[in-house]
């Protein structure tokens, strides 16, 4: 820390006051581009749901001036000013708030609008959620940019611990033959490229549709039937259980209906890369190892 000396007289008396200097923050996004800041972001813009959860779950909270529609979560998220839709953005507004910093997302945002926001000058951190550690590692790079390391410690040691217990603890199971239904009409699924097939995997679930390399691939119900799953687990739209799931009933000669193993769990806590996803992990888990026992 160095000091600065202010002088309010000559002969009398001299005063050092402490002088926070900061080094420059260098980290490397998804793409391989090296995003540089002079010293800690202070105002951020958050362009996916996810990211304005991670941003509050390591203490930069203070730090967000702008956020993507549906950052939802925490409830504080909902009173920020909203500069848009994912794949939609209201530039403008954006310039307005006068960003040092915009978290963007790989896989949700379009390249067109990142290559807009950088040619006007805007610091752009290109974020990866692929899969589980991922967004542990994202903690880590965004509370190095928002200067919260301290902050964000114990939140990110909280979820690489309870990572590492819920693969110890379902890892080498006898594998369960999963269907995992994101939507009714048409019948929407996670495909191979899906995270949440790394999910069921976890679980030690074996995904029907794990062959089709997709993220959200739409299937048959004749395709389901074929597949006989042995349990059938539903997102929905919001906490409550999808009145859907309680079709498959109709089809009582797939073991998972008449084991009675159909389940819901809510989208935010398996479909968002945040690090409650955990909780959804746990419950599907859960879901799977029932079936198992059976």
């Amino acid at each position: 820390m160095n000091f600065k000396c202010l002088a309010f007289s000559t002969a009398v008396l001299t005063v050092c006051l402490p002088s926070v200097t900061f080094s420059a923050i260098e980290i490397l996004d998804t793409d391989g581009n090296l995003v540089r800041l002079d010293k800690p972001a202070e105002r951020v813009i958050s362009l996916a749901p996810s990211l304005t959860e991670i941003l509050f779950a390591i203490g930069a909270a203070k730090r967000v001036v702008g956020v993507i529609e549906y950052s939802d979560f925490p409830p504080e998220a909902k009173t920020l000013p909203v500069i848009g839709r994912f794949d939609l953005l209201d530039i403008e507004k954006v310039v307005e708030l006068e960003p040092d910093l915009i978290v963007a997302w790989k896989s949700g945002n379009p390249e067109r609008s990142i290559e807009q926001l950088k040619s006007l000058g805007l610091t752009v951190y290109l974020a990866d959620l692929s899969d589980l550690p991922s967004i542990s590692k994202q903690m880590k790079n965004i509370s190095k940019l928002t200067g919260t390391e301290r902050e964000a410690s114990s939140a990110i040691t909280n979820f690489n611990q309870t990572y590492e217990s819920l693969i110890a603890e379902y890892s080498g199971r006898k594998l369960v033959k999963t269907f995992y239904q994101v939507w009714d009409m048409p019948i929407i699924t996670a495909g191979g490229k899906d995270f949440i097939n790394d999910i069921i995997k976890l679980c030690s679930g074996e995904n029907i549709f794990k062959g089709i390399n997709q993220i959200a691939p739409k299937v048959s119900l004749e395709a389901v039937i074929v597949a006989n799953p042995e349990v059938i687990i539903g997102s929905g739209s919001d906490q409550t259980r999808p009145d859907w799931l309680d079709n498959w009933k109709r089809w009582p000669r797939i073991e998972a209906v008449s084991k009675q193993n159909l389940f819901s769990i809510n989208p935010d806590l398996i479909q968002r890369q945040t690090p409650r996803i955990l909780i959804g992990t746990k419950q599907m888990c859960e879901h799977i190892n029932k079936a198992r026992t059976q």
